[in-house]
């Protein structure tokens, strides 16, 4: 059967639109899976992130655990490069990672001392992931970019004391612990004292019975040669028994 040139128009349309169709539906398809892999890829990295950037907190906390005490501020209790951190005889590091998310260096965090006691990724994506993130770094939730994952010593989530001289109180220490006197001086305060009370006296309202201590914060003490059947404790400023006042 001989077709017309109408018809065989008409199938050329019809093929031609078929084609199209086809194209437009491959290139969804390619579209919806370089978004997946891009998803993929930045999954990884952003794990290689967390992996790699904790490393580099914990290398730096053990470094300055390692400083002894007496270390000049000039020379800092941070590692000045993190090159330094692999060195010998006792590298805390196994080598100089790179930002996986950018491929180059990390953004050092400068300490005032002159040392790094952190890095973070230089770039500025939405991370993907928002919650539940490890302990050491449990303040990244809600971050909306990776240069706000600040991998540092000492960290947000777990805050530490700086090691300070002895006889002398870290900041924010309880006033009053054995070790420490008042406004930090060396020297220990009774348990259970109040700082700046002298001793022997107890604030109104306190235990009884305590050594040096007599009741409502007044001091006691025993008769010079008193034996058996004698008063007990005469509280300061009253009279003894038996002599009225004249």
């Amino acid at each position: 059967m001989r077709r017309t040139p109408s018809a065989l128009r008409n199938m050329h349309g019809s093929t031609y639109l078929v084609l199209m169709f086809l194209i437009v539906l491959m290139a969804i398809s390619v579209t919806v899976v370089a978004k997946q892999w891009k998803t993929v890829v930045q999954r990884e990295k952003e794990a290689d992130l967390l992996w790699r950037g904790i490393e580099i907190q914990t290398a730096i906390q053990f470094y300055y655990n390692e400083k002894p005490l007496g270390t000049s501020v000039a020379r800092a209790k941070y590692p000045l490069t993190l090159e330094e951190l692999t060195k010998p005889p006792k590298p805390f590091l196994r080598r100089v990672y790179k930002d996986p998310m950018t491929g180059g260096d990390w953004q050092y965090i400068p300490d005032v001392t002159g040392g790094i006691r952190g890095v973070r990724s230089a770039s500025t994506l939405a991370p993907i992931k928002q919650h539940q993130f490890p302990a050491v770094v449990a303040h990244f939730e809600g971050s909306d970019k990776y240069n706000a994952w600040v991998f540092q010593f000492p960290s947000a989530s777990t805050p530490q004391a700086v090691q300070s001289v002895p006889g002398q109180q870290t900041p924010g220490a309880v006033p009053g612990l054995t070790g420490q006197g008042s406004q930090g001086f060396p020297g220990q305060q009774s348990p259970g004292t109040p700082s700046g009370l002298p001793p022997g006296q107890q604030i109104p309202g306190g235990p009884v019975g305590l050594p040096g201590q007599g009741q409502q914060g007044v001091s006691t003490q025993q008769n010079a040669g008193a034996g058996p059947g004698s008063p007990g404790p005469v509280p300061q400023g009253f009279p003894p028994p038996g002599n009225s006042a004249q």
